[in-house]
């Protein structure tokens, strides 16, 4: 496989940025908060069902490893399970330095012990975001059957915060804006989405003039990859598993609301509602979804408790404490498994190198 140079300057900037969005929306969410009630109420939490939900997180890994290989037999690569568990537990060790590099990571990784083309994984890759995706859909329609009311009752909320600040208070970055002259920033925020929407559109055009050739091959592999799940010989399994992955996610979300007694009263329905706000925090390119899943999971609280007819601020400051329970969890699982898939793979490919000489 030829080897790609990387550019330093790149992957810091973008861990830099990374981490900007991530204090940024941590900022959001902890601004005006009470941290001796967070305390407190982290003290009192019972962890043993934070244990129970780990299970659930553990088991969605092995469930996707598992479906990978599902996908990737069609295309006429067999691969052992614990490969492709490690292989997955890497890109996620890698998503918590640079947001969205664990793709690439993960399907790098695969090709070093099982040399499966990585345009190719990355084509199933993509298609398990399509699958996901789905899944994903479904959860929202469930949380629109059965918690709509929470919903409305947050739009509600929200509508009538906004109603109460009619007076434009400048940012540090506006402020400077004004000084220069510019006063409808309206119109300027337009101007500057359009720009970086020519300077995109002008840098794909560069890409595809000078590496024409090797982005074709590329998507022909990606396709390839894509394709393959109307050839997966055993349908049912794949059904199977992706419908345990995605129970398991859910189990994982729900388990943990019942380690405090404010929240342990929470229904399924509530557990739909949890798992896709909680979903949509973790879309925002923060590292590891600091910032952004904490301020989401805050959102989402508020909105269940004022439709139960609860404080706002109760429900903010909830579901920040379950934040500082659930994201953890998540962090120290992709962290332990993926620091252990590192010498796993190193093993691994050894063991393959190892294999190849005493053939040759």
């Amino acid at each position: 496989m030829e080897k790609t140079s990387k550019n330093p300057l790149k992957s810091i900037l973008t861990i830099v940025i990374s981490l900007a969005f991530a204090g940024f929306f941590l900022w959001l969410a902890l601004r005006g908060l009470d941290f001796k009630v967070i305390q407190q109420s982290l003290a009192k939490a019972n962890y043993l069902w934070v244990l129970f939900a780990s299970v659930f997180g553990l088991l969605a890994y092995w469930f996707r490893a598992i479906r990978w290989n599902l996908m990737l037999e069609p295309m006429g690569h067999r691969i052992s399970n614990s490969n492709s568990l490690w292989s997955i537990s890497f890109g996620y060790l890698m998503n918590l330095t640079i947001p969205r590099s664990g793709e690439v990571a993960r399907a790098t990784a695969l090709y070093g012990v099982e040399k499966v083309p990585v345009d190719k994984s990355i084509g199933t890759i993509i298609l398990e975001r399509v699958v996901d995706l789905i899944c994903m859909a479904g959860f929202l329609v469930l949380t629109g059957i059965f918690k709509f009311k929470a919903i409305l009752a947050f739009y509600h909320f929200v509508m009538d915060k906004k109603g109460e600040k009619e007076e434009f208070v400048p940012n540090l970055f506006e402020k400077q804006m004004m000084k220069l002259g510019i006063n409808d920033f309206d119109s300027f925020y337009l101007c500057v989405k359009i720009g970086l929407v020519i300077l995109v559109l002008i840098g794909l055009g560069l890409l595809y003039k000078y590496k024409k050739e090797k982005l074709i091959n590329f998507g022909k592999g990606i396709l390839q990859g894509l394709t393959s799940i109307f050839k997966l010989k055993e349908k049912g399994k794949f059904i199977f598993y992706t419908l345990g992955i995605w129970i398991c996610y859910y189990f994982a979300a729900y388990l943990v609301c019942f380690s405090l007694p404010e929240t342990s009263g929470f229904t399924f329905a509530d557990g739909f509602f949890i798992i896709v706000v909680g979903t949509l925090g973790m879309i925002i390119p923060a590292s590891g979804g600091i910032g952004a899943y904490n301020l989401a999971m805050k959102f989402g609280f508020m909105a269940l408790f004022i439709s139960m007819g609860k404080s706002a601020d109760l429900g903010g400051e909830m579901g920040l404490i379950y934040s500082f329970i659930s994201l953890p969890l998540q962090i120290t699982i992709m962290l332990v498994m993926g620091l252990i898939s590192i010498p796993m793979l190193a093993n691994a490919r050894n063991a393959a190198v190892s294999d190849k000489d005493f053939k040759d």
